[in-house]
């Protein structure tokens, strides 16, 4: 039965089951997936599926839940671990891929197919965003799931497909909001303007019941999470979908920091997100204009339907994010699915050297290089912003009747997650009060590196150095000492963490 797959496949799975070896060797590094992934711990914990928690006590309104819900379902099913975490998104990139073949046979042929989801997987942003904590896989999955099933009724399908376009809007409602609709709706209106003479299969789409059924999907939480945090809907509708993008510097921002780009930087994003592909396309692009073939492909393009469908939800993300400055590469992901489509027409073609050596290495140039990073981060050769490593020296030296790991000023998030909710945030003053307290027989602290040498001159000789990372170094002190320990130089220890 295995000898019906076709090489390609076999490539295509090789290069999915690669990303395993970051999903489970490279630690969460700060900010975004540690944040997300101790929500979605917290979520597990408590049992609390409604509100998502910042931390205990702050819930977390800057996004709907469908992504936490997966990775806490994740934790149930497998137990604590970044590969249990990164595991949902690998399976909705699947889901994304096998969309993106879907529409790419029925749109051209069996052949871009095939080098559709070959493109589409190995575009830096889909290989990293198919093993990591993030929201964005799965709001993707939802408006990929609602462009290929319209494609398929504007097509003359009246199948399962219509209801389809319904739950992938309910899906991109659950995963990042009305972003989804955005997402959705601005290339099929771009599209309808030019091509009003074929709208009439729309009528087949179960517009009624279908509105019904997003709701039914999708509604019920957004009431809930307003109920039971009120609050939410103000932050999460005015805040996250029109301050964070209309004013570069909102300070209105509860959870991070806002993201000042030049203008139009989401077109640069593309690029770095498509990596290889897009250059590749950029420079075939360059050499037909050399020969004065572009007009043509203008001209096919215009009079084709499906590739100015394609072209409308592969721009859509950048035209939308082209005048914001608080922007993320990480936006481009929706554009992906139909970039590669168009691209892979082109790949599909190269049969003559060099160019087909070229498509073949650049399906493994970006799952290379990024499994090149992950065996570069977790070797130590570059050291990452991560408290895996503290915390699990921490841990391995921990009795009965020692504090937490105290950091002092504004505590990362990997450490919240990897101490499981047990370190504590404070003040270099707040930190000196807690010595001058009974309560602890050893005290453990991480300070910043650049905080190191005002913090010793502070403490006693028991003050030890246990380790160091690249932001911070962890030291106990003994606030019970032995009497062989008093007047002692605290040694360093002879082996570093992290």
């Amino acid at each position: 039965m295995l000898k019906r797959f076709e090489p390609w496949f076999w490539v295509l799975a090789a290069i999915l089951l690669s990303r395993f070896i970051g999903m489970t060797l490279f630690p969460f590094v700060d900010t975004t997936e540690p944040r997300y992934a101790e929500i979605a711990r917290l979520m597990a914990e408590t049992g609390d599926w409604i509100t998502p928690w910042f931390e205990p006590g702050v819930p977390f309104w800057g996004k709907p839940p469908l992504s936490f819900w997966a990775q806490a379902a994740s934790l149930k099913l497998f137990g604590l671990s970044e590969f249990s975490l990164r595991l949902p998104a690998w399976f909705a990139t699947i889901g994304i891929i096998w969309l993106t073949w879907c529409l790419a046979k029925h749109a051209r042929s069996a052949v871009v197919a095939r080098w559709s989801t070959l493109v589409l997987s190995t575009m830096a942003l889909t290989y990293i965003s198919a093993g990591a904590v993030m929201t964005d896989t799965f709001l993707v999955f939802g408006t990929t799931l609602s462009l290929v099933s319209v494609w398929f009724v504007l097509s003359g399908r009246s199948d399962y497909w219509r209801w389809w376009f319904f739950v992938g809007l309910a899906v991109g409602l659950l995963s990042k909001g009305p972003l989804a609709v955005v997402l959705t709706v601005t290339p099929l209106v771009l599209w309808a303007a030019i091509f009003r003479q074929r709208l009439q299969p729309l009528k087949k789409l179960p517009w009624l019941l279908g509105s019904l059924l997003t709701l039914l999907i999708a509604l019920p939480w957004y009431v809930l999470a307003e109920l039971k945090t009120p609050g939410f809907l103000d932050y999460f509708i005015i805040g996250e979908h029109f301050s964070r993008f209309l004013d570069p510097g909102w300070a209105g921002d509860l959870y991070g920091s806002a993201h000042n780009r030049p203008k139009g930087m989401i077109w640069i994003f593309w690029l770095w997100a498509s990596f290889p592909w897009g250059i590749i396309g950029l420079v075939g692009f360059g050499f037909a204009a050399a020969r004065g073939t572009t007009k043509g492909i203008f001209t096919d393009a215009v009079q084709d339907a499906s590739t100015l469908y394609l072209m409308f939800c592969a721009i859509t993300p950048m035209l939308f994010f082209t005048l914001a400055g608080n922007t993320l590469w990480t936006y481009i992901l929706p554009s992906l699915p139909f970039s590669a489509i168009l691209i892979a027409g082109w790949v599909s073609q190269l049969d003559l050297r060099p160019w087909s050596r070229i498509r073949s290495g650049a399906v493994w140039l970006a799952p290379i290089l990024i499994t090149l990073f992950v065996f570069i981060g977790v070797s130590g050769v570059k050291p990452l912003k991560t408290e895996k490593q503290l915390i699990s020296r921490y841990e391995s030296i921990q009795r009965q009747g020692d504090s937490p790991i105290f950091y002092i000023g504004e505590m990362p998030f990997s450490a919240r997650f990897y101490s499981l909710g047990d370190a504590v945030e404070v003040t270099s003053t707040e930190f000196d009060s807690l010595l001058e307290a009974e309560g602890y027989d050893r005290v453990f602290a991480a300070i910043p590196n650049d905080e190191v040498n005002a913090f010793l001159n502070r403490q006693s000789p028991d003050t030890q150095k246990l380790g160091e990372n690249k932001r911070y170094q962890l030291f106990s002190i003994d606030l019970q000492p032995s009497k062989s320990q008093n007047g002692v130089v605290s040694p360093e220890l002879n082996s570093k963490s992290g």
